[in-house]
């Protein structure tokens, strides 16, 4: 990934070890798959996952704190609280579904049911990549670490610009941007 390196030892100088203190830990990542499927009690969080009350308790008062659920009165029963997600907690659905697919990938052989599809053509998701800027989809061998003030300047010393970048529902013609990429 280049000549830079990060600093490894530096735990507050990068976002993976902030996130690991947060969701670091099963059954944070259980409790957060069980909300994303429809679960907000903490009797049905409990029975559906198998979890101790007590682990139970302190996971999602953790994940409360940080502002991945919220705390909200039942609109039925006002004495009862449910955990909604929050727009930051949305934003691990990603990271999630990337852990999901290393682990069908890599883990023991399974066949997954229910499938997780896309709702338009109700076809199997494609795998979770890391897209440029532009849309391309990168692997390891097209990453590399730069200076914040280096960032843009190509390795040739051209400048190149940001692209506005893609959006929910876009779509991106990959075979396109690759041949665009060989050409080029």
């Amino acid at each position: 990934m280049g000549e830079i390196r990060e600093p490894l030892r530096e735990l507050i100088e990068c976002g993976l070890p902030q996130a690991l203190e947060v969701m670091g830990e099963r059954w944070s990542f259980m409790i957060l798959r069980a909300s994303f499927n429809g679960v907000h009690h903490f009797e049905e969080f409990l029975s559906e996952l198998g979890i101790a009350r007590n682990i139970l308790s302190n996971r999602l008062a953790k994940l409360v704190e940080h502002e991945i659920l919220r705390r909200e009165p039942c609109p039925d029963d006002r004495r009862k609280i449910e955990y909604r997600l929050t727009e930051k907690g949305f934003d691990l659905l990603p990271a999630m579904l990337a852990l999901r697919q290393w682990g069908q990938k890599y883990g023991t052989d399974f066949e997954e049911d229910p499938v997780l599809v896309d709702e338009m053509d109700r076809l199997p998701i494609g795998p979770v990549s890391i897209l440029s800027h532009d849309g391309r989809v990168l692997d390891h061998h097209d990453l590399n670490l730069v200076k914040r003030e280096n960032v843009g300047i190509r390795a040739d010393g051209s400048t190149a610009k940001a692209c506005t970048g893609i959006d929910r529902g876009d779509v991106v013609d990959i075979d396109t941007l690759r041949k665009a990429a060989a050409a080029g």
